[in-house]
């Protein structure tokens, strides 16, 4: 039987889409996750990766340096922007709790100490803000992304936090985090760690 020239060339637009569908349906189901800009988040049960980064006082605040504490890393992508906004006065609010908890909060972007130093000395941030402006520490935790809106900015830290135990382990992860109530989320996933541990 033959497909007349008309047919084929309206059959091509939707052979392409079905071909599309599955390569884009292929790898979220087949491989393991992969963050912003294709860099592998580490492992739930591994050692967090170490760094050393300065603070919004200007002195450098290192990792292993909370070994015995639990310790909230979460990474952001721009100071004194809404959404980042939303989510650091609601960590700053939670302070207490983290406190009792025996835990830490530590925020990550890739602005500047002084970016940083004028952010939590207008919104009142007591809690360490570092500066990863070198982009080093973003991309060993697998958490860099473009924003389409804003090719200006470049590479960013994606919005993902990390739960890391007094042993230095990352024990929970939460990728592509909505800022509006995630404090509230990482304590009670706290909580639940810390019973679960007997602490």
């Amino acid at each position: 039987m033959k497909i007349s020239r008309t047919t084929a060339l309206r059959t091509i637009p939707y052979l392409l889409l079905a071909v599309a569908m599955l390569v884009i349906a292929y790898p979220m189901t087949h491989v393991p996750a992969i963050h912003a800009d294709d860099q592998q988040v580490p492992a739930v049960g591994t050692i967090a990766p170490d760094f050393t980064l300065d603070s919004q006082e200007g002195t450098p605040i290192s990792l292993h340096s909370y070994r015995g504490k639990w310790v909230v890393l979460y990474f952001y992508p721009k100071d004194q922007t809404p959404g980042c906004t939303i989510e650091a006065h609601a960590f700053q609010r939670d302070q207490d709790q983290y406190s009792a908890m025996n835990a830490v909060v530590l925020g990550v972007s890739v602005d500047t100490v002084q970016s940083h130093k004028e952010w939590c000395a207008k919104d009142g941030m007591s809690f360490k803000m570092l500066s990863d402006a070198n982009k080093d520490v973003v991309t060993k935790y697998g958490s860099t992304m473009t924003i389409p809106q804003a090719p200006q900015l470049g590479t960013v830290a994606a919005r993902n936090t990390f739960l890391i135990d007094p042993s230095g382990k990352i024990v929970k992860e939460f990728i592509k985090v909505n800022p509006t109530g995630h404090s509230t989320e990482v304590l009670a996933a706290l909580a639940d760690l810390q019973k679960g541990a007997g602490k």
